[in-house]
Formats: structure tokens, sequence, C-alpha cells
């Protein structure tokens, strides 16, 4: 890890919350710090049963999450805030085999940082998270404010996806990548495309993650994931979203 001192952004009632739960204590020090130059607001914990705590009591806007906390796993803490809350999450790990990552990104974590990672690789995650949270269409004014096919709508404007009568629950990640392909319908999008406008890069080595998140966004909108309604995989290539015929 590398950092370089800069000066101090001072926090505003507007600045977001990151919770940081890390027990290395400089490795969390030096994460604290770094959120401090930027202007965060933040707050940590060591521990994983100190992390659902904070998090339910604190709301914060994005969880910087270690994996080897003391007392639980980080995976269990992902799930047990997933119980009840999208909130974002980072999972900062050494642990860097890809079935770690995955495991974390099915169980609900959002991004997967490996150790040791640069500040501004860190930083450049957490802007990326938050950005997600505002995701609305890219055309308003322009492009509806909502988005029907078959059973599935989208509101933008509320941020809000529904099945039939029923409101979907989804991640963050899940969310932007359901509007980017209701934005092209019919459209092939490339891994490459659609890694470049979810995560703001479009690295093979996340090829990984999307896998991931478009099969867990497959079981919330297809009423049979082995056979896709909504979502096409094109193999090697990227996924199209298929306009459904009205019944």
């Amino acid at each position: 890890m590398s950092s370089r001192k800069e000066p101090r952004k001072m926090p505003t009632e507007s600045s977001p919350t990151i919770l940081v739960v890390e027990d290395d204590p400089t490795i969390r020090n030096l994460v604290l710090t770094t959120l401090d130059t930027q202007g965060f607001r933040h707050l940590s914990e060591s521990t994983g049963r100190g992390a659902i705590a904070a998090s339910a009591s604190s709301a914060p806007d994005v969880v910087l999450l270690d994996l080897g906390l003391p007392d639980i796993d980080g995976i269990e803490v992902v799930r047990a805030i997933r119980s009840w809350s999208q909130m974002p999450i980072i999972v900062v790990s050494a642990r860097s085999e890809d079935a770690d990552k995955i495991g974390a990104l099915d169980a609900g974590a959002d991004d997967y940082l490996t150790k040791p990672f640069s500040v501004g690789e860190l930083l450049a995650r957490i802007r990326t998270t938050l950005r997600r949270l505002n995701y609305q269409s890219p055309a308003q004014g322009q492009e509806p404010s909502t988005f029907q096919n078959g059973d599935l709508r989208i509101d933008y404007t509320a941020g809000i996806a529904y099945l039939g009568d029923g409101e979907l629950h989804l991640t963050p990640i899940e969310y932007k990548l359901l509007c980017l392909l209701s934005h092209n319908v019919d459209k092939v999008l490339t891994h490459s495309f659609i890694l470049h406008e979810v995560w703001g890069n479009n690295r093979q080595a996340d090829l990984a993650s999307l896998r991931v998140f478009m099969g867990t966004l497959r079981k919330k909108i297809e009423p049979d994931p082995v056979h896709p309604r909504y979502i096409q995989t094109h193999i090697g290539v990227g996924y199209r979203m298929m306009r459904v015929a009205d019944e």
C-alpha cells in the first residue's frame, strides 16, 4: 500500500460516511487518515459484531470490510447486513483467490479490493460506489421516467424496480446493471462496455464479478433463470435485454 501526504479536506453535513471494519491497527489508521484527507466522515470497528451493530445504528453510506476478523468471518457480516439493508459493502481483503472473491460477491458484497492496495485505487472504488448510489437515467428530461417490459417495470426517478406487483430488492450494482440493459433493449452490450459503465473500468479480471451479479439479478427477475425471458447471454461477448411481447 502506498500513500502521499495531501492537505486535509474538511467534512460537511453532506459528506458521505464510511464505516471502516479492520482489525489491523496499521491498515485501519492508514485508511482513516486517507478518508480524512478527502473530507469523508468515518467510523471504525475492529470486529464483525461491532460492524453489524454500527451498520444498524449509524447507517453509513459505504462499508469497507476486512474478511479476516477476530470474532466472525467477514462473509457472515455481509450476510447479516444484507438481511436488512442494501448499503454498499466493499470488501478489502488479503484473500486473493477467485473463490474468495466470488463467495463475497455472492453473499452480497458490491466490490472486492485485494490487499495490498494503493490509496488511489481505494478512493477510486469508493467514488465509483458512491456514484452507483446516485445512478439514474442518463438523459433525464428526454427519456421516460419509467420503463416497462413485460412484467418488469423500472421507476427511474424513484430508483425502484418491480416485477409484477412486487418490488425487487436489488443491490446498487444489480440495479445499475438492470438500468443499463433497459436503456439498450435488444442491443448486445459487450463485457468491456458493461464493466466500464458499472465498475468504471474494463479489466478482464472483473469478469467474474460481472457474471456473479448477472446471475443474482437473473434469479430475481427471471421466472425460470435456466430459460431466461429478459436477459440473454451471448457467450464470449456480453448480454442483451430482450423485448418481451405484451401478453
